[in-house]
């Protein structure tokens, strides 16, 4: 048995021979160090469960009782004579792999009725969809809306071997490779061809004789969006999807060429340089970004939120890089939550910002973000908030089924850390079938225990991901003996585990939580306050107020019943205090005020001039240290996404 640390996993560490049981990237792509395992390997349990278990109920697992997008007998995409658009495709990408993740029998009915639709409207040229988008731009076809549901294609084929999905993506694409150059650059296409690109090679690695799909790669990346040259667009949907571009494409490149792979690194961090410059994960992305608009009272589309996440888990899988999977989930457990009203479960809202004291529906006319029309409070906002609606659902099924990866020698990746149960084929040759039972409060907690199911002893890999934040030397320790505790690199690793494992091992990992301050000295000198993966905001006592909607479909504002202006005094970290209640029910939906499970105690002082624009709008940061004459007060800050009223960036109160 052997413990070693890579600061990256690469095909080509330690000579292995690739021996995946889950199609990897044939020849000429670029091997890849971790593959998707079919929905349903992987079944949560805990939070996530909870999460899941709420969607079902909630916005979108409900939303076709409300949404006239989603009415079956009107809809292009089961009937081509009528119209649609997006909005088809985006719930069901989400609501299909809902379905698929938990097993739920009515979720997969309804996701079933709607993709036998769909595969049973394709025409002789291999196009599917309304007729209407066959001509929509300028005389060509808008390929732009199909692209999500290529997504529910490739989750449905893996979860059910149907036999009719691949030549249905075939002839698809292959109606896509005979469209002349011109039609590639149109609409929303031309920034988020990376969709197709993510396809067309999973369907490349599921077929034979089909070079040709390589060559389609080829015209669709010479004739959209120029991501190598920087970022060629600032809509903040477009850039979470589209950033991955290069990198998608440096799998084709051959010879292979950095600059592919670079150049996906370098637009992440332009973004976050210019416009993420505060916690949560996301940017001031309130539609476009926009010059000077980079404080934190700035939000991130729902949309966006979900799709950087969905973004950062490819990454993963490509690059073997461990700060993408910790990008994921800093948005998973700091924005995303907060996107959603803690009390039924059924209203989102267009953005979500950092800093935001009062959710209302209101439209803002001082240019505080970009729409004209009211994007902050909690509504089913079918039409209001229409494309974040019904786009959202993927965020939790899918990053449930990335918690565990197939590794490129036959092993294991615990990629994103939640309570779950995994089956999945391990070892050389054929495989032997291994379940791994992980229990975990991870990220209120960082202990993870790992319970091993084998019919016989068998050798394989396990890798372990230790995320950037984890200063302090993580324990590991199998069946009582301690296996490794030793310092690791800063910017983030993964251990790996090489063992002939046998029935019910036990494995714990101990990743130590530790509270940080992180200053943004671009916004004014702020700060924030983090514990493991969870940043911090000021607990603001939060007043729902019903507005408007039904019974069943509430809409809420969300109104300050507390002070929000305050700066943090910076004494020593020692000062503050964690305190921590027990998780009574581990599959409840703990990002709420009421069950989440810790707590940091913290010294502040308010800061009067600090105030509330005219529109009941945060105000803008003002520059750190801050003179305050007021008394010291001993504030009480929970987990941002626990918060839907919050302060997460602070001012420094001078000394």
């Amino acid at each position: 048995m052997t413990v070693r640390v890579v600061t990256c996993v690469e095909v080509s560490s330690f000579g292995d021979t690739p021996t995946s049981h889950y199609y990897p990237n044939r020849a000429p792509l670029q091997p890849v160090p971790f593959q998707k395992l079919p929905p349903g390997s992987i079944k949560p349990d805990g939070w996530l469960l909870g999460q899941l278990r709420s969607q079902i109920n909630g916005l979108n697992g409900k939303l076709s009782e409300i949404s006239d997008y989603l009415v079956y007998d009107q809809c292009g995409w089961v009937d081509p004579t009528k119209s649609a658009w997006e909005e088809l495709p985006y719930w069901l990408r989400g609501f299909a792999d809902l379905a698929f993740v938990t097993g739920d029998q009515t979720t997969l009915a309804l996701a079933n009725r709607w993709i036998d639709g769909i595969l049973s409207s394709q025409q002789a040229d291999g196009w599917f969809g309304p007729n209407d988008l066959r001509t929509s731009l300028e005389g060509g076809p808008d390929l732009w809306p199909a692209m999500p549901l290529l997504n529910v294609f490739r989750s449905f084929y893996e979860y059910t071997n149907d036999a009719r999905v691949i030549p249905f993506l075939v002839k698809y694409f292959q109606f896509i490779n005979q469209q002349p150059a011109a039609v590639f650059p149109r609409g929303w296409s031309y920034t988020r061809w990376a969709d197709n690109i993510d396809t067309i090679i999973w369907l490349y690695n599921r077929t034979t004789d089909t070079d040709w799909l390589l060559d389609l790669i080829h015209k669709i990346h010479s004739n959209s969006a120029d991501w190598l040259s920087g970022l060629p667009t600032w809509h903040n949907v477009n850039i979470a999807q589209g950033f991955r571009e290069p990198a998608l494409y440096s799998l084709v490149a051959n010879p292979p060429d950095s600059r592919f792979l670079l150049a996906t690194y370098d637009d992440y961090q332009k973004v976050m340089n210019q416009y993420g410059q505060f916690p949560g994960g996301g940017f001031a992305g309130d539609e476009n970004c926009r010059t000077g608009y980079g404080d934190p009272r700035q939000g991130i589309e729902t949309c966006g939120v979900v799709e950087f996440m969905n973004s950062f888990e490819i990454l993963t899988r490509i690059t073997g890089d461990a700060l993408w999977a910790d990008r994921c989930e800093t948005l998973a457990f700091n924005t995303l939550p907060a996107a959603f009203d803690p009390i039924v479960g059924r209203g989102t809202h267009y953005i979500t910002c950092a800093n935001c004291i009062q959710l209302d529906d209101q439209t803002k006319t001082q240019q505080q973000f970009q729409n004209n029309f009211p994007m902050l409070a909690y509504k089913p906002g079918v039409h209001q908030y229409r494309c974040c609606t019904h786009n959202h659902g993927m965020g939790w099924p899918y990053y449930a089924e990335e918690a565990w990866l197939a590794t490129y020698d036959g092993g294991l990746c615990a990629s994103l850390y939640v309570s779950n149960q995994v089956t999945a084929l391990v070892g050389p040759n054929d495989g032997t079938q291994v379940t791994i039972i992980e229990e975990t409060d991870y990220p209120f907690d960082g202990t993870v225990k790992f319970r091993f199911q084998l019919s016989t002893p068998t050798q394989f890999k396990l890798y372990l991901r230790v995320p950037c934040w984890c200063r302090k030397a993580p324990t590991l320790s199998l069946n009582g003996q301690i296996l490794f505790n030793e310092k690791t690199p800063n910017n983030g690793s993964y251990l790996i585990v090489d063992r002939l494992w046998v029935d019910d091992d036990a494995l714990t990992f101990t990743i130590p939580l530790s509270l940080r301050i992180q200053t943004w000295t671009s916004n004014h000198s702020a700060v924030s306050l983090s514990y493991g993966p969870l940043t911090f905001s000021l607990g603001i006592s939060e007043q729902y107020n019903r507005i408007g909607g039904t019974d069943d479909w509430p809409e809420f504002e969300v109104i300050p019943k507390s002070n929000w202006n305050y700066g943090l005094v910076m004494t020593s970290s020692n000062e503050w205090l964690i305190k921590r209640k027990k998780i009574k029910n581990g599959s409840q939906n703990l990002f709420t005020k009421d069950t989440i499970p810790l707590n940091l105690e913290v010294r502040a002082r308010r800061i009067p001039e600090w105030q509330a624009d005219s529109q009941n709008v945060v105000g803008l940061l003002p520059q750190s240290p801050v003179h305050s004459q007021e008394s010291d007060e001993i504030l009480t800050l929970i987990p941002m996404g626990a918060a839907r009223l919050r302060i997460t960036t602070f001012p420094t109160i001078a000394q």
